[in-house]
């Protein structure tokens, strides 16, 4: 397997994925990806989109709705399927855990999304465009990314 990483991540983030994927002898490389963060040589119509947090996932699906979903729909004119990989703790394993997740914003802002209304908002996106969210904790992203693209060659 060949793996190719989108320019756009940033190195420090991805020192301990780059690690699992030199640990599992994976090569790799940087290029520009038109959508998500990883792909396989060996399927191009499958990306792995990386989260760091469902911090970052509200941010993206609420105060950059537009852009977020003008990426599932390029992705989806290109035929390429793209999921995405949020990276947040072992405590939120499927989507139904959302439900659960405690916004820490909620604290302070009224207006935060409750992990509830997310929960409604990711299972809209899913359903609507024909995407999934996988979640793992950090240590575990590069096994993950690798595992998630071995499924889409097998």
């Amino acid at each position: 397997m060949t793996i190719q990483i989108d320019s756009r991540e940033k190195t420090k983030a991805i020192q301990k994925i780059v690690a699992e994927f030199d640990r599992q002898n994976i090569k790799y490389f940087v290029s520009k990806l038109t959508v998500g963060d990883y792909i396989s040589l060996d399927n191009a119509r499958f990306a792995i989109d990386r989260k760091q947090s469902l911090l970052e996932v509200c941010n993206n699906v609420c105060q950059d709705h537009k852009r977020f979903i003008n990426e599932l729909k390029r992705a989806n004119e290109f035929g390429i399927r793209l999921v995405f990989l949020v990276e947040h703790s072992r405590n939120i394993k499927t989507l139904d855990d959302v439900l659960r997740w405690k916004n820490p914003r909620l604290k302070t802002s009224p207006l935060a999304v409750s992990g509830e209304r997310l929960y409604k908002i990711l299972s809209t996106i899913e359903k609507t465009y024909s995407t999934k969210f996988y979640f793992c904790d950090k240590t575990n992203t590069g096994k993950r990314i690798v595992e998630l693209l071995n499924e889409q060659v097998n």
